[in-house]
This record gives structure tokens, C-alpha cells and sequence, in this order.
């Protein structure tokens, strides 16, 4: 089956919950009417299904191939004309710099065709995907010559973008790396060194590809301190002339077979520094923040996709008769449908896809009202908001975006276990999202480790105060006591956090991956109050459809019902500290 994007739950969350129509009030934003919104919902549905799609599962099959002649890559058929279409659209300029070529639109509408391309194609969209987020680093970090010389091409998709951080000996520990840059004396460095699993690092689908890479100058002190940040081209702008830095090879991977994932090797190759000396992680972060956003979406897409083909699969599979009597009593069976096991495996899909959207959405439209707003308070509680949402968004849309897949899988049994079906391929591209970009271990320790207690806690009270000012503005809220208790459990596990990880760091470690996914709920919880919300208004008003809308509002007690009582462990959890977790003796692991 064809994937059919959500269009009447996107235009629902963006319009009836998150108020993204009135965006164009905002002065940098005065385009994003509400009628082009819905052009483009409608249009990146369009586009993603008849053009991306097609190309998806024969680019799993084919997979990319490295010719160790001339270090080159060829991408799947296909994929270089579906690119094409997709820059020549504009999908590449949605959210980007006006001054640049960019349309300047909302970063919110960016997350909804993100949503879009992933479900359809998860390998040609991370090429887009990682150029956006060299494209934010140039524009942020970059001078005016650099902007100059990169981003129209970037923004228009005639270039491609890479972030070179990891090397063999490092992953998530930069300080490792042993890259090194050294000065030219004429403004630019010669750069040496291997990255690993670089994402488009050498494709054919583009003629130029510009590299974002993490090196160390010769006085660099130790540590992520001594990073510098450089923008190292395949093809020098100004000649042509080809750069050594080559691709030594590709990855084998279980997914994500049609993303050329590259070893990269620097050797004499000419690069820029971008910023400042020594600056580099700090720079790079703006990428990686980006980054780690988008893979939010990439698990929430492929788990839209899931739900999709499992849930047509279970209308039309027959076995076995309903517990209650025939509900199809002309045939030999009923539709799986009917049963109670298979029905829990589709709400929990249906009702978590749907509130880890709005939730992502909310963090897209935190982003905007940060970068737009007028009031310098709003942008900075907006700012706090996008900030301790960041990890919470990547890693709780990885996870259960690839569980959801796990779910649709089983819906199909036997089935899903095929390459007849598509959901198989879902599960193995899913399964990176929880790595890449920084572990999901990794994001819950910068949440509990960094998030918490920057700005004096500023961060976490700018996100209470937030879903407390929607309590105090809507007193009859749908689900209040639910919510208020949902955010009470946070507030516990904040207080036993500041209590108990200063003196000892191994329990903020050991209560982090609790922590992550207990705010997730909490956030989950206040998107569905708000949607409940949203939807008796529309069926008090008569707006919409009425079937639709009172979905919601079953959806919505299924989530309180079922889902949210999983705060409750988890907070127990929390509390129950390291002990049992640190209590091994090194000898006893293998006993």
C-alpha cells in the first residue's frame, strides 16, 4: 500500500493545538499563512509518496556501491533523479535564510516534511538531512566569505553537507581525536586524518560535497577544548581542483542501506576555519542539535509508516473468529482486527504516534517562537524549552519509533518477518536512530547531567511553567487530575535528582534513562490534554470531522489509561538509586 501522510492529524496538531497559523503574525514569518501551511502539507504528502517512496525499497536491496579505483560512490537508481526532484522543489530551502536563497519559512513546517521523508525514505533523506545542519553552522559560525562561497549552493541542493566528527579510536568522546589542521599561511590549513561513519560523504548525486570537519590545530590544548572547526570541500570553489579527502570505503550495515555511510580520509586536504580557534565543539553543536532533532523524526517516521502498512494488514487478514461472536460471518474468519491483542498493539502505535508528533511539533514551534517572537522573554523561555526538549524529542522518538515498527512487524506475524512486506526494513533502518547522533544514554545524561541544572534550573522551570500556565488558563482541561498527577511524578524526580546526583554522579547516571523516557510521558501527557481539548472544542462547534475528532478523545483515555501509568516504575526506579546497578565486583560479570 501506497503511504498516505497524515495530513488531517498535521494540520490538527499545527492548527487546532499549537496555534502555527498565527505564526505569520510574526514579522519573520509573515508568509507562513495558513493557506500555504496547507499547501504544503498537502504538496510534501504528494511529493513523498509518488516520488521519494518508489525508490525506497530497491535502494535497500541495491544498496550503494564503492568503486576502490577512484574512491568513488554510486547511489541506488534511482536516487539521483529523486534528489534532483526534491532540490528542484525546494524541499532543500523550506526553512533556510532568505538572503541565502532560502524561503525563511517556519523551522516548525521543516520538521513536518522531515516526518514525510523519513516514512518514505528514510537512506535518501539523511543526504538533505545532514546538509541542513551544515547549512545552520555556516550561517551561525561562518564569515561573510565563507556564506559567500557555500551557501547558495547548499540551500539550493546543487551541494551537499557532512559533519566529520568521529574517528576510529572515538565516538561519542571527541576529545580523542587525533585529526590534525595545520596552517597554510595563507589563511587556509592543511588537514589529516580518518573520520568514520560519515553520512554522504561521497555520493554521486550532487557535483560538489562540503565537509564539516572536527580537527585540532598544532597548539590546541587537551581534550574537546583544543577542537577546531573547518569546512574542507571535495572541489575547491575557486578551481575546481580536485581535494584529497577520499572515501577509503563504505560500512556494512543492517539498515539504511541506500545512505552512503563512508570512511573518510584527509591527506593534505585544504580547509577553512570556521569561527574561532578552539571553538569547534561549541560550533559543531549547532549542527549536532539540529541533527539530533531530525533523527527525532526519523523515528517518528518510520513508525508512522508501520502503523500504516500494519494497520491496513489487519483489516484485511483473516483469522480465526471474534471472542464476542462472527463479525464477518459471510466468511470463513473475521480480520484480525477484532482482537482484543492486536487492537493493543495498534492503539499503542496510533496513540503514541500521534502524541510523540504533537510533542515534536511543540519543540518545532518552541524553535520558531525563540528565533521570531518580539518579546525578549518569550524567545528566552522559548530558547529553554527547545533546549531540554532536544534530547527528550531524539531519544524518546528513536526508541519507541522503533518499537512501534517492532509492534507493526508482530501485527503482520510471519508476514512482517519478509521482505514481501516493508516493515522489516523499517525495524533495521530504525535501529541506528537510537545510536547515531549521540546514544540515547548519551542524550538522557546530557538531560539529567547539563539540562537540569543549567541557568540555575532555568531550563526545566521554563518547561514547567509552561504546561502550569495551561492548567491555570484552562481550569476544566480535559484530563486535569491525570495531567496534574503526571506532573507531579516529574517534579518528584526532579527534587530526588538535586538531592541525591551533586554528592554522588553515578546516581544522576543511573536514574538518567528513567528520567529521559518519565519526562517524555509527562510531555506526552500535556500534548494529549491539549488535544483532548482541542477536539471537544471542534465537536462543541461543529468544525471538522466529527469521527476524527472524537478518535482524539478516545485516543486521549487510552493513553492516560494505559500508557502513563509507566511513570509510576519509572519514578520508583529512580529512586531506588544505583546500588543494585553498580553492585557487581568485575570478576562476578562472567561468573
Amino acid at each position: 500500500m501506497p503511504y498516505n501522510a497524515p495530513v488531517t492529524d498535521l494540520r490538527f496538531v499545527l492548527f487546532n493545538v499549537l496555534g502555527v497559523d498565527r505564526l505569520h503574525e510574526l514579522d519573520a514569518y509573515s508568509e507562513a499563512t495558513p493557506d500555504l501551511i496547507e499547501a504544503i502539507l498537502d504538496e510534501a504528502g504528494r511529493f513523498m509518496r509518488d516520488v521519494m517512496e518508489p525508490t525506497n525499497a530497491p535502494g535497500d536491496r541495491e544498496q550503494c556501491q564503492y568503486n576502490p579505483k577512484d574512491y568513488s560512490v554510486t547511489t541506488p537508481k534511482g536516487f539521483k533523479e529523486a534528489y534532483k526532484q526534491f532540490a528542484e522543489a525546494g524541499w532543500t530551502s523550506l526553512d533556510a535564510p532568505t538572503q541565502y536563497g532560502g524561503q525563511g519559512l517556519p523551522h516548525v513546517l521543516k520538521f513536518v516534511v522531515d516526518e514525510m521523508v523519513c516514512s518514505t525514505n528514510l537512506s535518501l533523506g539523511m543526504y538533505p538531512g545532514l546538509t541542513h545542519g551544515a547549512i545552520s553552522a555556516l550561517y551561525e559560525h561562518g564569515s561573510d566569505e565563507l556564506k559567500d562561497t557555500y551557501l547558495e549552493k547548499l540551500i539550493s541542493g546543487e551541494w551537499t553537507g557532512t559533519m566529520c566528527l568521529t574517528e576510529p579510536q572515538c565516538g561519542t568522546d571527541l576529545g580523542l581525536i587525533r585529526s590534525k589542521a595545520e596552517p597554510n599561511g595563507d589563511g587556509s590549513y592543511k588537514l589529516n586524518g580518518t573520520k568514520i561513519w560519515i553520512t554522504g560523504g561521497e555520493h554521486d548525486m550532487v557535483d560538489n560535497i562540503i565537509h564539516l570537519v572536527l580537527a585540532k590545530l598544532p597548539d590546541a590544548p587537551p581534550g574537546v577544548k583544543g577542537i577546531s572547526l573547518f569546512v574542507v570541500p571535495k572541489f575547491l570553489p575557486d578551481s575546481g581542483e580536485r581535494n584529497p579527502i577520499n572515501c577509503g570505503g563504505l560500512e556494512h550495515k543492517m539498515g539504511i542501506k541506500g545512505s552512503a555511510t563512508c570512511v573518510m580520509n584527509l591527506e593534505d586536504a585544504k580547509g577553512w576555519l570556521v569561527g574561532k580557534e578552539h571553538d569547534g565543539m561549541r560550533e559543531m553543536f549547532t549542527m549536532m542539535n539540529e541533527a539530533r532533532l531530525m533523527v527525532g523524526m526519523q523515528g517518528l517516521g518510520l513508525a508512522e509508516a508501520s502503523y500504516q502498512v500494519s494497520l491496513e494488514f489487519a483489516k484485511e487478514r483473516l483469522q480465526s473468529r471474534s471472542l464476542s461472536g462472527p463479525k464477518n460471518p459471510d466468511g470463513p474468519a473475521d480480520p484480525i482486527l477484532v482482537h482484543p491483542d492486536v487492537r493493543r498493539m495498534l492503539m499503542r502505535q496510533k496513540v503514541l504516534n500521534e502524541g510523540m508528533r504533537a510533542m515534536a511539533l511543540y519543540a518545532g514551534h518552541q524553535l520558531d517562537l525563540s528565533k521570531a517572537h518580539p518579546d525578549a522573554d518569550v524567545r528566552q523561555s522559548a530558547d529553554d524549552i527547545v533546549q531540554i526538549m532536544t534530547p527528550i524529542v531524539k531519544s524518546f522518538l528513536t526508541d519507541e519509533g522503533f518499537n512501534n515498527s517492532n509492534v507493526g512487524l508482530q501485527v503482520l506475524g510471519g508476514s512482517g518477518f519478509t521482505s514481501d512486506w516493508p516493515i522489516e526494513q523499517h525495524v533495521r533502518d530504525g535501529r541506528i536512530t537510537r545510536i547515531y547522533e549521540g546514544t540515547n544514554g548519551i542524550q538522557a545524561l546530557d538531560l539529567i547531567g547539563r539540562k537540569l541544572s543549567l541557568h540555575g534550573g532555568r531550563l526545566v522551570k521554563s518547561l514547567f511553567s509552561d504546561m502550569t500556565g495551561y492548567l491555570k488558563a484552562n481550569p476544566e482541561c480535559a484530563h486535569r487530575d491525570a495531567f496534574k498527577g503526571a506532573l507531579g511524578a516529574m517534579e518528584e524526580a526532579v527534587s530526588w535528582v538535586a538531592q541525591n546526583a551533586p554528592n554522588d554522579p553515578e546516581q544522576a547516571g543511573a536514574a538518567s534513562t528513567p528520567f529521559l523516557r518519565l519526562a517524555a510521558l509527562t510531555m506526552i501527557a500535556y500534548m494529549w490534554v491539549r488535544m483532548a481539548d482541542a477536539a471537544q472544542k471542534a465537536l462543541d462547534a461543529g468544525e471538522g470531522n466529527p469521527e476524527f475528532h472524537k478518535a482524539k478523545l478516545i485516543s486521549a483515555q487510552f493513553y492516560f489509561a494505559k500508557l502513563l501509568k509507566e511513570q509510576d516504575w519509572l519514578l520508583s526506579d529512580i529512586k531506588d538509586g544505583k546500588e543494585t546497578l553498580m553492585a557487581l565486583d568485575d570478576e562476578q560479570w562472567a561468573l
